[in-house]
């Protein structure tokens, strides 16, 4: 008698070299245009949909290609949109003084460590949360249906050929418009502030096409809500605190000084508040999907035989591969303690911060997967996970040292705060990202094994790019608040922020005032939500409002208009004759814009470094700003209209 179960089938192409070398130069790149945009405005896009375009056009042309080769390509890749964002973290060791530079071997490591653990802790959740789960996971089911349509029809490869020609495009006008911008011939930037009674405010936009292509994927409600944090935030709050505290002198300085010292802090309390309401929202499903990973874990333990699709990396693999990754986590932290202040404790301090990735790790792992599915990777609050997670590791500090215990071991704890808080960043970055790619495998038939074998490729090749793009931007152009920083100097919002709090936390400066007074707005912020969700009316994220106080009005608003762009394009998108094939054209026209802008930010301060100069390419002097500003806003207008057009002719042939 023939056993059928053991019948050989013959194996479809999946975890490739030729995929994962490709996956792995997408990642370089798209990590090094992340890397620029997060460290400008705050903001990542996610990677996984244009991977997979790229990859279906040059795999194509190479014999034997199939869907599940294709999809490793986008997982690998798709680390690059969230492993770039320990950057949200790291620049807070410069800005404080404790690293000039970014160490290589160090930067790596934390970015590398707490990826992998990522990559582990949500291995167990891939049954519950994707498998046995009804969330959307809209990026997930997108990445699929582009795989799918590629891989069945001759009218997928016309698809991949546009949409490939679209982000090529859309990439080159907007380095271009960049690099234009950069000869001084027309302005990326106009601000003016002035007096509002008794107080003063500001006004200040860019002419941004990577903003403008952020804002058209983050969407019409993210955008309102934005608007709306710029309202509260530069016309009731800069004018109210202005008001009540007179400074002499010039007025921009004035505006500037009291936005970054009170309203930004108001912002950060809006964060966390954000945050945990999110948490709270998700407790009781994510305990349940961990409950339903526990049992099917133990029904696998007892001989049942699993289809292809349904095998992860064994549990005990997981188990072991990450109490081993601590070790390189402990080493890391010894670095920060040998020899200085905290050396006496560094026993304590180690087990305490290992317990407290693990325990914070885990947690964080279930909430930020729920997130992504819930809501997409691109729209979860990873922000907020590392507010809440720096805080949690300077109280940590504070209960062994108290506040303010002199400055060398203020600072050494500053920095030591940072270091856990960037490894736990990187569990949220990566298990926000990889379950979405995870239920993108399983809508293909993909291996979740060899998924998850590529994603820790994604999370090594992601590592090894980010400390030397991080060192070219920091020498060429540097990061606001740090001594000797040039005008072009990037704004790092999060690491900012990240690090102010560490150090208020620690030092006992915390603007406590503005960050309580922040979480009450998002009390009565995540009612209103709630409210317009009952009603079935446009939601306005708390999250969106918190960014739209906290970063600076001139990413805020070209952002709110891609949002209003990508609005009116989806519109028309739903009325074209094969509407999916519409919106994705201009979800890749809003990426090229992203891409093309951000790689030049990268070249652009590989030049500033060579040269020495903060206006390398400039062809005329002050005197011109007026005509500048008129000639750039119309040509941004006209580009920005004819690229925009170029896509909806494409997404109909």
């Amino acid at each position: 008698m023939t056993d059928h179960r053991t019948a050989p089938v013959h194996p479809i192409a999946e975890l490739t070299v030729r995929g994962v070398l490709l996956g792995g130069i997408i990642t370089l790149l798209f990590t090094a245009a992340n890397v620029y945009l997060g460290l400008k405005v705050g903001l990542t896009f996610a990677t996984s949909i244009p991977a997979a375009v790229i990859s279906m056009a040059i795999l194509r042309m190479l014999p034997g290609a199939t869907i599940l080769e294709n999809n490793i390509v986008q997982t690998v890749a798709s680390a690059a949109g969230t492993l770039a964002a320990i950057i949200f973290v790291l620049p807070g060791l410069v800005m404080i003084g404790w690293w000039h530079g970014f160490p290589y071997v160090q930067t790596a490591a934390i970015t590398m460590t707490g990826g992998i653990l990522g990559v582990m802790f949500s291995v167990p959740l891939r049954r519950a949360l994707v498998v046995d789960s009804d969330l959307p996971y809209p990026e997930g089911v997108a990445a699929a249906e582009v795989l799918q349509i590629g891989a069945g029809s001759r009218a997928g490869e016309a698809e991949a050929k546009q949409g490939l020609l679209v982000l090529v495009w859309n990439s080159i006008a907007s380095a271009g418009f960049a690099i234009f911008t950069q000869t001084k011939i027309v302005t990326d930037t106009a601000a003016t502030t002035f007096r509002v009674g008794a107080g003063a405010t500001g006004i200040s936009g860019s002419l941004s096409f990577a903003l403008l292509g952020v804002g058209h994927l983050v969407g019409i409600s993210v955008g309102a809500a934005m608007a709306l944090g710029v309202v509260i935030g530069w016309f009731i709050l800069v004018p109210v605190m202005t008001a009540a505290h007179p400074m002499p002198g010039d007025i921009a300085a004035w505006v500037t000084t009291i936005w970054k010292n009170d309203v930004r802090f108001f912002g950060a309390g809006l964060i966390g508040v954000s945050a945990i309401w999110t948490l709270l929202k998700i407790a009781g499903p994510v305990i349940g999907g961990v409950r339903s990973a526990l049992v099917a874990s133990a029904a696998r333990g007892q001989g049942e035989t699993l289809a292809l699709e349904e095998r992860d990396i064994p549990i005990a693999w997981v188990a072991g591969g990450s109490l081993l990754t601590l070790l390189p986590i402990a080493w890391l932290l010894w670095d920060v303690i040998a020899g200085g202040a905290l050396a006496a404790s560094a026993l304590l301090l180690i087990a305490g911060a290992l317990v407290f990735i693990l325990v914070a790790g885990l947690m964080i792992a279930a909430v930020c997967g729920y997130m992504a599915g819930l809501i997409g990777a691109s729209n979860s609050p990873v922000s907020g996970i590392g507010i809440l997670s720096v805080l949690g590791s300077a109280l940590m500090l504070v209960g062994l040292f108290g506040q303010n215990p002199g400055a060398d071991t203020t600072t050494a704890l500053i920095a030591y705060s940072l270091i856990v808080t960037g490894i736990v960043f990187g569990v949220a970055t990566i298990s926000n990202d990889n379950l979405q790619d995870l239920k993108t495998g399983q809508l293909v038939g993909a291996t979740p094994w060899k998924q998850q074998v590529a994603l820790l490729i994604g999370v090594v090749f992601g590592s090894l790019i980010i400390p030397p793009v991080l060192n070219v931007l920091n020498s060429g152009i540097g990061f606001v608040g740090v001594p000797g920083a040039g005008p072009n100097a990037l704004a790092a919002p999060q690491a900012g922020l990240i690090s102010a709090l560490a150090k208020g936390v620690l030092s006992g400066n915390a603007n406590w005032p503005m960050l309580e007074y922040g979480a009450l707005a998002g009390v009565v912020l995540i009612a209103l939500d709630e409210l317009l969700g009952r009603l079935k009316l446009l939601r306005l994220p708390p999250l969106g409002v918190a960014l739209g106080i906290y970063l600076p009005m001139s990413v805020i608003l070209p952002t709110v208009l891609g949002s209003v762009i990508g609005w009116f394009y989806n519109r028309w998108a739903r009325t074209a004759a094969n509407p999916e094939v519409a919106e994705r054209m201009g979800t890749l026209t809003a990426t090229g814009l992203i891409v093309g802008e951000s790689l030049w930010g990268v070249a652009f301060a590989v030049v500033v470094y060579a040269t020495n100069s903060d206006a390398p390419l400039a062809l005329i002097g002050k005197g011109y700003e007026t005509a500048s500003l008129v000639g750039g806003t119309t040509l941004f207008l006209l580009i920005a209209a004819w690229l925009y057009r170029s896509s909806m002719q494409r997404a109909v042939r």
